[in-house]
Protein backbone atom coordinates (compact mmCIF):
# COMPACT_ATOMS: atom_id res chain seq x y z
CA UNK A 1 0.00 0.00 0.00
CA UNK A 2 2.76 2.62 1.23
CA UNK A 3 5.03 1.69 -1.81
CA UNK A 4 2.29 1.97 -4.40
CA UNK A 5 1.42 5.40 -2.77
CA UNK A 6 4.96 6.30 -3.25
CA UNK A 7 4.78 5.11 -6.85
CA UNK A 8 1.83 7.67 -7.31
CA UNK A 9 3.75 10.46 -6.22
CA UNK A 10 6.80 9.91 -7.90
CA UNK A 11 4.82 9.36 -11.55
CA UNK A 12 3.20 12.81 -10.04
CA UNK A 13 6.29 14.28 -9.65
CA UNK A 14 8.09 13.49 -13.28
CA UNK A 15 5.49 15.67 -14.40
CA UNK A 16 5.02 18.84 -12.01
CA UNK A 17 5.49 21.73 -13.87
CA UNK A 18 5.85 23.92 -10.73
CA UNK A 19 9.70 24.33 -8.85
CA UNK A 20 7.79 25.06 -5.59
CA UNK A 21 5.22 21.84 -5.74
CA UNK A 22 8.24 19.81 -7.01
CA UNK A 23 10.27 19.94 -3.61
CA UNK A 24 6.86 20.12 -1.54
CA UNK A 25 6.73 16.37 -2.69
CA UNK A 26 9.91 15.76 -3.45
CA UNK A 27 10.41 16.54 0.71
CA UNK A 28 7.35 14.67 1.86
CA UNK A 29 8.85 11.49 -0.38
CA UNK A 30 12.29 11.57 0.61
CA UNK A 31 10.35 11.84 4.57
CA UNK A 32 8.37 8.80 3.55
CA UNK A 33 5.40 10.76 5.24
CA UNK A 34 2.38 8.73 4.20
CA UNK A 35 -0.17 10.01 6.08
CA UNK A 36 -0.26 13.34 4.06
CA UNK A 37 0.83 11.70 0.99
CA UNK A 38 -2.14 9.56 1.77
CA UNK A 39 -4.21 12.72 1.88
CA UNK A 40 -3.07 14.27 -1.19
CA UNK A 41 -3.39 11.22 -3.27
CA UNK A 42 -6.69 9.90 -1.93
CA UNK A 43 -8.65 11.03 -5.14
CA UNK A 44 -8.60 14.14 -7.15
CA UNK A 45 -10.00 17.44 -6.70
CA UNK A 46 -13.30 17.57 -8.39
CA UNK A 47 -14.35 19.97 -10.74
CA UNK A 48 -18.34 21.11 -9.89
CA UNK A 49 -20.16 24.16 -10.83
CA UNK A 50 -18.03 26.14 -8.48
CA UNK A 51 -15.29 24.88 -10.98
CA UNK A 52 -12.31 23.75 -8.85
CA UNK A 53 -11.58 25.02 -5.11
CA UNK A 54 -8.58 23.92 -2.43
CA UNK A 55 -5.98 24.11 -0.54
CA UNK A 56 -2.79 24.90 -2.45
CA UNK A 57 -0.03 22.44 -2.45
CA UNK A 58 1.43 19.23 -4.39
CA UNK A 59 -0.94 16.33 -5.84
CA UNK A 60 -4.38 15.74 -7.26
CA UNK A 61 -5.88 16.58 -4.48
CA UNK A 62 -4.73 19.85 -3.96
CA UNK A 63 -4.91 23.74 -6.03
CA UNK A 64 -1.75 23.38 -7.85
CA UNK A 65 -0.39 23.98 -11.69
CA UNK A 66 -0.80 20.04 -12.85
CA UNK A 67 -4.32 20.56 -11.38
CA UNK A 68 -5.08 23.71 -13.08
CA UNK A 69 -3.35 22.25 -16.60
CA UNK A 70 -5.45 19.55 -16.82
CA UNK A 71 -8.33 21.74 -15.69
CA UNK A 72 -7.56 23.69 -18.79
CA UNK A 73 -7.13 20.79 -21.10
CA UNK A 74 -10.34 19.60 -20.29
CA UNK A 75 -12.31 23.41 -20.62
CA UNK A 76 -10.39 23.36 -24.17
CA UNK A 77 -11.47 19.71 -25.25
CA UNK A 78 -14.92 20.46 -24.34
CA UNK A 79 -14.79 23.87 -25.95
CA UNK A 80 -14.14 22.64 -29.38
CA UNK A 81 -16.53 19.88 -28.72
CA UNK A 82 -19.25 22.77 -28.69
CA UNK A 83 -18.10 23.77 -31.64
CA UNK A 84 -16.06 27.08 -30.49
CA UNK A 85 -12.47 26.35 -32.44
CA UNK A 86 -10.90 29.17 -32.48
CA UNK A 87 -13.24 30.97 -30.16
CA UNK A 88 -11.75 33.85 -27.19
CA UNK A 89 -11.02 32.77 -23.89
CA UNK A 90 -11.15 35.47 -21.44
CA UNK A 91 -8.96 34.72 -18.27
CA UNK A 92 -9.34 36.94 -14.72
CA UNK A 93 -7.07 36.24 -11.57
CA UNK A 94 -6.69 37.49 -8.06
CA UNK A 95 -3.73 38.66 -5.95
CA UNK A 96 -3.88 35.20 -4.18
CA UNK A 97 -0.94 32.79 -4.11
CA UNK A 98 -0.15 31.25 -7.50
CA UNK A 99 -3.31 33.14 -9.06
CA UNK A 100 -1.15 34.65 -11.77
CA UNK A 101 1.21 31.25 -12.86
CA UNK A 102 -2.90 29.30 -12.81
CA UNK A 103 -3.59 32.41 -15.38
CA UNK A 104 -0.86 31.86 -17.78
CA UNK A 105 -0.80 28.27 -17.79
CA UNK A 106 -5.09 28.08 -18.72
CA UNK A 107 -3.92 31.05 -21.74
CA UNK A 108 -0.97 28.71 -22.62
CA UNK A 109 -2.87 25.39 -23.03
CA UNK A 110 -6.11 27.58 -24.67
CA UNK A 111 -3.98 28.47 -27.29
CA UNK A 112 -2.53 25.85 -28.09
CA UNK A 113 -5.79 23.94 -28.02
CA UNK A 114 -6.50 26.21 -31.46
CA UNK A 115 -8.67 28.76 -28.93
CA UNK A 116 -7.67 32.97 -28.48
CA UNK A 117 -6.72 33.59 -25.12
CA UNK A 118 -6.76 37.07 -23.85
CA UNK A 119 -5.34 37.73 -19.71
CA UNK A 120 -6.69 41.02 -18.29
CA UNK A 121 -3.66 42.89 -17.52
CA UNK A 122 -3.52 42.34 -13.60
CA UNK A 123 -5.08 40.87 -10.65
CA UNK A 124 -8.94 42.86 -10.68
CA UNK A 125 -12.09 42.44 -9.41
CA UNK A 126 -14.14 39.37 -10.38
CA UNK A 127 -17.11 41.18 -12.10
CA UNK A 128 -14.65 42.65 -14.34
CA UNK A 129 -14.12 39.21 -15.60
CA UNK A 130 -18.07 38.42 -15.66
CA UNK A 131 -18.20 41.87 -17.84
CA UNK A 132 -15.09 41.26 -20.08
CA UNK A 133 -16.75 37.90 -21.15
CA UNK A 134 -19.64 39.11 -23.01
CA UNK A 135 -17.94 42.84 -23.96
CA UNK A 136 -15.47 40.79 -25.62
CA UNK A 137 -17.48 38.18 -27.36
CA UNK A 138 -15.63 35.79 -25.55
CA UNK A 139 -17.04 31.69 -25.34
CA UNK A 140 -15.95 31.14 -22.12
CA UNK A 141 -14.30 33.11 -19.14
CA UNK A 142 -11.86 31.83 -16.43
CA UNK A 143 -11.47 33.08 -13.12
CA UNK A 144 -8.17 32.23 -10.91
CA UNK A 145 -10.23 33.17 -7.10
CA UNK A 146 -10.98 31.60 -4.03
CA UNK A 147 -12.89 34.54 -2.94
CA UNK A 148 -13.62 34.51 0.55
CA UNK A 149 -11.72 31.30 1.42
CA UNK A 150 -8.23 30.76 4.21
CA UNK A 151 -5.37 32.11 2.40
CA UNK A 152 -3.75 28.88 2.24
CA UNK A 153 -6.34 28.28 -0.58
CA UNK A 154 -6.89 29.25 -4.77
CA UNK A 155 -10.13 28.52 -7.11
CA UNK A 156 -10.84 28.07 -10.65
CA UNK A 157 -14.02 29.55 -11.52
CA UNK A 158 -15.14 29.23 -15.38
CA UNK A 159 -17.77 30.72 -17.64
CA UNK A 160 -19.66 30.10 -20.20
CA UNK A 161 -20.00 32.86 -23.25
CA UNK A 162 -23.31 34.30 -21.71
CA UNK A 163 -21.28 35.38 -19.10
CA UNK A 164 -22.57 33.36 -16.46
CA UNK A 165 -20.96 30.50 -14.41
CA UNK A 166 -21.46 27.08 -15.30
CA UNK A 167 -24.10 24.84 -14.78
CA UNK A 168 -25.29 20.93 -15.24
CA UNK A 169 -24.44 19.28 -17.46
CA UNK A 170 -21.74 21.63 -18.54
CA UNK A 171 -19.81 20.67 -15.06
CA UNK A 172 -20.16 16.75 -15.33
CA UNK A 173 -18.86 17.07 -19.55
CA UNK A 174 -16.10 19.50 -18.64
CA UNK A 175 -15.11 17.23 -15.62
CA UNK A 176 -15.29 13.83 -18.25
CA UNK A 177 -12.98 15.93 -20.51
CA UNK A 178 -10.36 16.55 -17.24
CA UNK A 179 -10.27 12.89 -16.50
CA UNK A 180 -10.04 11.91 -20.41
CA UNK A 181 -6.66 14.01 -20.16
CA UNK A 182 -3.91 10.57 -19.98
CA UNK A 183 -0.42 13.08 -18.97
CA UNK A 184 0.74 16.46 -19.03
CA UNK A 185 2.99 15.36 -21.98
CA UNK A 186 0.20 15.54 -24.05
CA UNK A 187 -0.95 19.17 -23.32
CA UNK A 188 0.72 21.79 -26.21
CA UNK A 189 1.48 24.51 -23.55
CA UNK A 190 3.53 27.13 -25.99
CA UNK A 191 5.46 30.05 -24.40
CA UNK A 192 3.08 33.06 -26.41
CA UNK A 193 0.95 33.65 -28.88
CA UNK A 194 -1.88 34.96 -26.36
CA UNK A 195 -3.09 38.31 -25.55
CA UNK A 196 -2.56 40.56 -22.43
CA UNK A 197 -5.77 43.22 -22.45
CA UNK A 198 -4.75 46.73 -21.60
CA UNK A 199 -7.51 48.87 -19.91
CA UNK A 200 -9.64 49.25 -22.59
CA UNK A 201 -11.89 46.55 -21.09
CA UNK A 202 -11.73 47.54 -17.47
CA UNK A 203 -12.73 51.51 -18.60
CA UNK A 204 -15.68 50.12 -20.63
CA UNK A 205 -16.93 47.75 -17.20
CA UNK A 206 -16.46 51.44 -15.27
CA UNK A 207 -18.15 53.49 -17.96
CA UNK A 208 -21.03 50.73 -17.29
CA UNK A 209 -21.19 51.16 -13.60
CA UNK A 210 -22.33 55.09 -14.38
CA UNK A 211 -25.64 53.13 -15.47
CA UNK A 212 -26.89 51.53 -12.10
CA UNK A 213 -27.28 54.87 -10.66
CA UNK A 214 -29.86 57.38 -11.58
CA UNK A 215 -29.52 60.78 -13.43
CA UNK A 216 -29.48 63.47 -11.15
CA UNK A 217 -29.51 61.35 -7.85
CA UNK A 218 -28.17 62.56 -4.66
CA UNK A 219 -24.28 61.71 -4.23
CA UNK A 220 -24.26 62.96 -0.24
CA UNK A 221 -23.21 59.75 1.82
CA UNK A 222 -19.73 59.60 3.27
CA UNK A 223 -18.31 55.92 3.37
CA UNK A 224 -15.50 54.07 5.28
CA UNK A 225 -14.43 51.24 2.55
CA UNK A 226 -12.27 47.85 3.31
CA UNK A 227 -11.18 45.88 0.71
CA UNK A 228 -9.95 43.20 3.06
CA UNK A 229 -6.60 42.71 1.88
CA UNK A 230 -8.37 42.24 -1.84
CA UNK A 231 -8.46 43.31 -5.39
CA UNK A 232 -11.29 46.08 -4.94
CA UNK A 233 -9.70 49.32 -4.16
CA UNK A 234 -8.69 50.78 -7.28
CA UNK A 235 -11.76 50.07 -9.42
CA UNK A 236 -14.73 50.93 -6.70
CA UNK A 237 -12.46 54.19 -6.04
CA UNK A 238 -12.28 55.04 -9.38
CA UNK A 239 -16.12 53.96 -9.53
CA UNK A 240 -17.11 56.28 -6.93
CA UNK A 241 -15.21 59.28 -8.53
CA UNK A 242 -16.94 58.98 -11.70
CA UNK A 243 -20.09 59.03 -10.07
CA UNK A 244 -18.67 61.83 -7.71
CA UNK A 245 -19.45 60.49 -4.55
CA UNK A 246 -17.06 61.64 -1.51
CA UNK A 247 -14.06 59.62 -1.66
CA UNK A 248 -14.33 56.45 0.57
CA UNK A 249 -12.15 56.59 3.76
CA UNK A 250 -10.06 53.97 3.25
CA UNK A 251 -9.61 51.00 6.32
CA UNK A 252 -5.63 52.05 5.48
CA UNK A 253 -4.25 48.22 6.98
CA UNK A 254 -6.52 46.34 4.71
CA UNK A 255 -6.90 48.34 1.48
CA UNK A 256 -3.87 47.08 -0.44
CA UNK A 257 -3.71 43.11 -2.25
CA UNK A 258 -2.31 40.89 0.12
CA UNK A 259 -2.54 37.17 0.17
CA UNK A 260 -1.52 36.64 3.59
CA UNK A 261 -5.12 38.30 4.29
CA UNK A 262 -2.79 39.29 8.28
CA UNK A 263 -5.46 41.44 9.77
CA UNK A 264 -8.52 38.33 9.73
CA UNK A 265 -8.76 34.78 10.26
CA UNK A 266 -11.01 34.39 6.98
CA UNK A 267 -11.09 37.46 4.84
CA UNK A 268 -14.66 36.75 4.80
CA UNK A 269 -16.85 40.35 6.16
CA UNK A 270 -19.51 37.89 7.75
CA UNK A 271 -16.79 36.10 9.80
CA UNK A 272 -16.38 37.36 13.44
CA UNK A 273 -13.85 40.04 13.69
CA UNK A 274 -13.48 40.47 10.24
CA UNK A 275 -15.05 43.90 10.08
CA UNK A 276 -13.49 45.05 13.60
CA UNK A 277 -10.91 47.56 11.93
CA UNK A 278 -13.71 49.07 9.80
CA UNK A 279 -15.92 49.31 12.82
CA UNK A 280 -12.77 51.08 14.45
CA UNK A 281 -12.39 53.30 11.44
CA UNK A 282 -16.34 54.16 11.55
CA UNK A 283 -16.05 55.36 15.30
CA UNK A 284 -12.99 57.82 14.25
CA UNK A 285 -14.90 59.47 11.65
CA UNK A 286 -18.83 59.18 11.52
CA UNK A 287 -19.50 58.11 8.03
CA UNK A 288 -22.82 57.70 6.82
CA UNK A 289 -22.07 53.55 6.07
CA UNK A 290 -19.21 51.11 5.73
CA UNK A 291 -18.74 49.57 2.70
CA UNK A 292 -16.94 46.33 2.35
CA UNK A 293 -15.79 43.77 -0.40
CA UNK A 294 -14.49 40.37 -0.36
CA UNK A 295 -11.05 39.46 -1.32
CA UNK A 296 -12.20 39.09 -5.01
CA UNK A 297 -15.07 42.02 -4.94
CA UNK A 298 -17.83 40.25 -6.43
CA UNK A 299 -19.64 40.39 -2.88
CA UNK A 300 -20.92 43.73 -1.12
CA UNK A 301 -20.88 44.37 2.54
CA UNK A 302 -22.61 46.91 4.45
CA UNK A 303 -22.79 48.13 7.75
CA UNK A 304 -24.43 51.24 9.78
CA UNK A 305 -24.56 52.70 12.86
CA UNK A 306 -27.51 51.12 15.43
CA UNK A 307 -27.69 52.98 18.35
CA UNK A 308 -24.12 53.84 19.70
CA UNK A 309 -22.35 51.32 17.63
CA UNK A 310 -22.17 49.69 14.22
CA UNK A 311 -23.53 46.75 12.75
CA UNK A 312 -23.01 44.54 9.50
CA UNK A 313 -26.43 44.74 7.85
CA UNK A 314 -27.80 41.04 6.93
CA UNK A 315 -27.25 40.05 3.24
CA UNK A 316 -30.97 39.68 3.20
CA UNK A 317 -31.19 43.39 4.80
CA UNK A 318 -29.13 44.82 2.26
CA UNK A 319 -31.11 42.49 -0.45
CA UNK A 320 -34.19 44.08 0.71
CA UNK A 321 -33.27 47.88 0.79
CA UNK A 322 -32.01 47.40 -2.81
CA UNK A 323 -34.81 45.68 -4.04
CA UNK A 324 -37.34 48.96 -2.74
CA UNK A 325 -34.63 51.38 -4.05
CA UNK A 326 -35.17 50.23 -7.25
CA UNK A 327 -38.55 49.53 -7.43
CA UNK A 328 -39.24 53.13 -5.81
CA UNK A 329 -37.18 54.03 -9.09
CA UNK A 330 -39.51 52.18 -11.47
CA UNK A 331 -37.32 49.07 -12.37
CA UNK A 332 -39.14 46.53 -14.32
CA UNK A 333 -38.17 42.74 -15.10
CA UNK A 334 -37.83 40.08 -12.67
CA UNK A 335 -36.68 40.19 -9.33
CA UNK A 336 -34.83 37.26 -8.39
CA UNK A 337 -32.86 35.23 -5.53
CA UNK A 338 -31.80 32.07 -4.10
CA UNK A 339 -34.32 29.49 -2.26
CA UNK A 340 -31.83 30.42 0.93
CA UNK A 341 -32.61 33.99 0.84
CA UNK A 342 -35.27 36.09 2.34
CA UNK A 343 -38.78 35.85 1.31
CA UNK A 344 -39.17 39.18 1.94
CA UNK A 345 -38.28 39.64 -1.96
CA UNK A 346 -41.07 38.00 -3.26
CA UNK A 347 -43.39 39.96 -0.85
CA UNK A 348 -42.06 43.23 -2.57
CA UNK A 349 -41.51 42.15 -6.20
CA UNK A 350 -45.69 41.10 -5.96
CA UNK A 351 -47.08 44.29 -4.39
CA UNK A 352 -44.91 46.61 -7.01
CA UNK A 353 -46.94 44.15 -9.81
CA UNK A 354 -43.15 42.20 -10.67
CA UNK A 355 -41.92 38.84 -11.49
CA UNK A 356 -40.30 36.87 -8.55
CA UNK A 357 -38.62 33.65 -9.20
CA UNK A 358 -36.62 31.49 -6.62
CA UNK A 359 -33.61 29.47 -7.68
CA UNK A 360 -31.02 27.19 -6.08
CA UNK A 361 -28.24 28.55 -4.14
CA UNK A 362 -25.60 30.77 -6.49
CA UNK A 363 -25.40 33.20 -8.82
CA UNK A 364 -24.73 30.46 -11.39
CA UNK A 365 -28.81 29.71 -11.26
CA UNK A 366 -30.01 33.50 -10.27
CA UNK A 367 -28.19 35.05 -13.71
CA UNK A 368 -30.44 32.68 -15.05
CA UNK A 369 -33.20 33.94 -14.28
CA UNK A 370 -35.84 35.38 -17.53
CA UNK A 371 -35.76 38.59 -17.96
CA UNK A 372 -33.91 39.47 -14.92
CA UNK A 373 -33.59 42.98 -13.47
CA UNK A 374 -32.37 42.37 -9.93
CA UNK A 375 -30.97 39.33 -8.26
CA UNK A 376 -29.24 38.69 -4.83
CA UNK A 377 -28.26 36.31 -2.50
CA UNK A 378 -28.34 36.13 1.15
CA UNK A 379 -24.01 35.96 1.22
CA UNK A 380 -23.70 38.84 -0.08
CA UNK A 381 -24.16 38.74 -3.73
CA UNK A 382 -26.37 41.00 -5.50
CA UNK A 383 -26.56 41.52 -9.00
CA UNK A 384 -27.54 44.99 -9.90
CA UNK A 385 -27.14 45.77 -13.77
CA UNK A 386 -27.46 41.76 -15.14
CA UNK A 387 -26.86 43.40 -18.56
CA UNK A 388 -23.65 44.57 -17.78
CA UNK A 389 -22.20 42.16 -15.41
CA UNK A 390 -24.10 38.58 -15.20
CA UNK A 391 -22.99 37.64 -11.63
CA UNK A 392 -22.90 38.85 -8.62
CA UNK A 393 -20.61 42.63 -8.54
CA UNK A 394 -19.61 43.66 -5.42
CA UNK A 395 -18.74 46.86 -7.04
CA UNK A 396 -21.98 48.15 -9.09
CA UNK A 397 -24.10 46.98 -5.85
CA UNK A 398 -21.93 49.21 -3.40
CA UNK A 399 -22.55 52.35 -5.76
CA UNK A 400 -26.23 51.55 -5.36
CA UNK A 401 -26.33 51.94 -1.65
CA UNK A 402 -24.24 54.60 -1.71
CA UNK A 403 -26.77 56.14 -3.43
CA UNK A 404 -30.11 55.04 -1.41
CA UNK A 405 -27.97 56.15 1.58
CA UNK A 406 -27.77 59.53 -0.14
CA UNK A 407 -31.20 59.47 -1.03
CA UNK A 408 -32.36 58.83 2.69
CA UNK A 409 -29.72 61.13 4.22
CA UNK A 410 -31.34 63.96 2.19
CA UNK A 411 -34.77 63.28 3.76
CA UNK A 412 -33.00 63.01 7.21
CA UNK A 413 -33.74 59.05 7.51
CA UNK A 414 -31.19 56.50 7.77
CA UNK A 415 -31.42 52.83 5.96
CA UNK A 416 -32.52 51.30 9.10
CA UNK A 417 -35.42 53.99 8.85
CA UNK A 418 -36.38 52.13 5.70
CA UNK A 419 -35.79 48.55 6.99
CA UNK A 420 -38.37 49.67 9.84
CA UNK A 421 -40.66 50.91 7.39
CA UNK A 422 -40.79 47.23 4.89
CA UNK A 423 -41.07 45.26 8.44
CA UNK A 424 -44.13 47.59 8.98
CA UNK A 425 -45.20 46.92 5.47
CA UNK A 426 -44.75 43.49 4.58
CA UNK A 427 -44.02 41.93 8.27
CA UNK A 428 -40.83 41.77 10.00
CA UNK A 429 -38.98 39.04 8.04
CA UNK A 430 -35.91 38.01 10.56
CA UNK A 431 -33.02 35.62 9.14
CA UNK A 432 -30.33 33.69 11.11
CA UNK A 433 -28.21 30.81 9.68
CA UNK A 434 -26.35 28.06 11.48
CA UNK A 435 -23.15 27.19 9.82
CA UNK A 436 -21.03 24.24 11.16
CA UNK A 437 -17.07 24.01 9.81
CA UNK A 438 -16.48 20.71 10.43
CA UNK A 439 -12.74 19.15 9.87
CA UNK A 440 -13.89 15.69 8.80
CA UNK A 441 -16.65 15.88 5.77
CA UNK A 442 -18.25 12.89 6.85
CA UNK A 443 -20.00 14.58 9.42
CA UNK A 444 -21.61 16.74 7.06
CA UNK A 445 -23.33 13.35 5.48
CA UNK A 446 -24.35 11.83 8.63
CA UNK A 447 -26.18 15.10 9.40
CA UNK A 448 -28.16 14.79 6.14
CA UNK A 449 -28.77 11.73 6.01
CA UNK A 450 -29.67 11.67 10.09
CA UNK A 451 -32.40 14.50 9.03
CA UNK A 452 -33.70 12.42 6.13
CA UNK A 453 -33.94 9.42 8.52
CA UNK A 454 -35.58 11.33 11.30
CA UNK A 455 -37.18 14.22 10.11
CA UNK A 456 -38.18 16.90 12.90
CA UNK A 457 -42.09 17.16 13.20
CA UNK A 458 -41.73 20.65 15.05
CA UNK A 459 -38.86 23.49 15.41
CA UNK A 460 -39.12 25.94 18.11
CA UNK A 461 -42.82 24.71 19.30
CA UNK A 462 -43.57 25.38 15.81
CA UNK A 463 -44.92 22.40 14.03
CA UNK A 464 -43.56 21.57 10.99
CA UNK A 465 -45.79 21.53 8.10
CA UNK A 466 -44.08 20.44 5.27
CA UNK A 467 -40.62 18.68 4.66
CA UNK A 468 -39.32 18.64 1.18
CA UNK A 469 -36.08 16.88 0.12
CA UNK A 470 -34.64 18.48 -2.39
CA UNK A 471 -32.84 16.09 -4.12
CA UNK A 472 -35.74 14.87 -5.61
CA UNK A 473 -36.14 18.39 -7.71
CA UNK A 474 -39.38 20.37 -7.44
CA UNK A 475 -41.59 22.03 -9.85
CA UNK A 476 -39.94 24.95 -10.13
CA UNK A 477 -36.14 23.46 -9.14
CA UNK A 478 -33.83 20.87 -10.41
CA UNK A 479 -32.34 18.38 -8.02
CA UNK A 480 -30.11 19.97 -5.20
CA UNK A 481 -28.61 18.27 -1.70
CA UNK A 482 -30.79 20.00 0.49
CA UNK A 483 -33.45 19.37 2.69
CA UNK A 484 -36.54 22.56 2.91
CA UNK A 485 -38.37 22.62 6.65
CA UNK A 486 -42.18 24.95 5.95
CA UNK A 487 -43.32 25.99 9.44
CA UNK A 488 -45.90 27.76 10.67
CA UNK A 489 -44.34 31.36 10.49
CA UNK A 490 -40.90 30.21 9.82
CA UNK A 491 -38.77 28.66 7.30
CA UNK A 492 -35.46 26.26 7.53
CA UNK A 493 -33.18 24.96 4.99
CA UNK A 494 -30.51 22.70 5.67
CA UNK A 495 -27.35 22.26 2.91
CA UNK A 496 -23.47 21.34 2.43
CA UNK A 497 -21.84 24.38 1.35
CA UNK A 498 -20.55 24.08 -2.06
CA UNK A 499 -17.47 25.97 -1.63
CA UNK A 500 -16.17 25.09 1.72
CA UNK A 501 -16.39 21.81 4.53
CA UNK A 502 -19.80 23.58 6.14
CA UNK A 503 -23.23 22.46 6.90
CA UNK A 504 -25.40 25.41 6.72
CA UNK A 505 -28.71 26.38 7.75
CA UNK A 506 -30.73 28.93 6.78
CA UNK A 507 -33.44 29.93 9.02
CA UNK A 508 -36.22 32.44 8.66
CA UNK A 509 -38.94 33.89 10.81
CA UNK A 510 -41.97 36.04 10.02
CA UNK A 511 -44.05 38.34 11.60
CA UNK A 512 -46.61 40.75 11.28
CA UNK A 513 -46.15 44.12 12.76
CA UNK A 514 -49.08 46.42 13.12
CA UNK A 515 -47.13 49.92 13.18
CA UNK A 516 -43.56 51.08 14.19
CA UNK A 517 -44.46 51.04 17.90
CA UNK A 518 -44.57 47.14 17.68
CA UNK A 519 -41.18 46.73 15.93
CA UNK A 520 -39.01 46.39 19.15
CA UNK A 521 -41.46 43.44 20.86
CA UNK A 522 -41.38 41.96 17.01
CA UNK A 523 -37.51 41.84 17.20
CA UNK A 524 -37.55 40.16 20.54
CA UNK A 525 -39.75 37.75 19.59
CA UNK A 526 -38.18 36.67 16.54
CA UNK A 527 -34.62 36.24 17.96
CA UNK A 528 -36.31 34.34 20.67
CA UNK A 529 -37.95 31.84 17.79
CA UNK A 530 -34.61 32.23 15.48
CA UNK A 531 -32.72 31.12 18.92
CA UNK A 532 -34.94 27.70 19.73
CA UNK A 533 -34.70 26.64 16.25
CA UNK A 534 -31.34 26.92 16.13
CA UNK A 535 -31.03 24.53 19.48
CA UNK A 536 -33.93 22.18 18.19
CA UNK A 537 -32.19 21.97 14.45
CA UNK A 538 -28.80 21.04 16.00
CA UNK A 539 -30.19 18.80 18.29
CA UNK A 540 -32.02 17.28 15.43
CA UNK A 541 -29.01 16.80 13.30
CA UNK A 542 -26.63 15.98 15.70
CA UNK A 543 -24.22 18.60 15.47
Amino acid sequence: MHEELIAQAQAWLTEDPDPDTRAELAGLIDARDHAELAARFSGTLQFGTAGLRGELGAGPMRMNRTVVIRAAAGLAAYLRKQGHDGGLVVIGYDARYKSRDFALDTAAVMTGAGLRAAILPRPLPTPVLAFAIRHLGAVAGVEVTASHNPPRDNGYKVYLGDGSQIVPPADAEIAAEIAAVPSLTTVSRPTEGWDTLDDSVLDAYLARTDNVLAEGSPRTARTVYTAMHGVGKDVLLAAFARAGFPEPDLVAEQAEPDPDFPTVAFPNPEEPGAMDLAFARARETAPDLIIANDPDADRCAVAVQDGTDWRMLRGDEVGALLAAHLVRRGATGTFAESIVSSSLLGRIAEKAGLRHVETLTGFKWIARAEGLRYGYEEALGYCVDPDGVRDKDGITAALLVTELASQLKEEGRTLLDLLDDLAVEHGLHATDQLSVRVEDLSLIAAAMTRLREQPPTALAGLPVTRTEDLTQGTGTLPPTDGLRYTLEGARVIVRPSGTEPKLKCYLEVVVPVASHAALPEARAKAADVLEAIKRDLSAAAGI
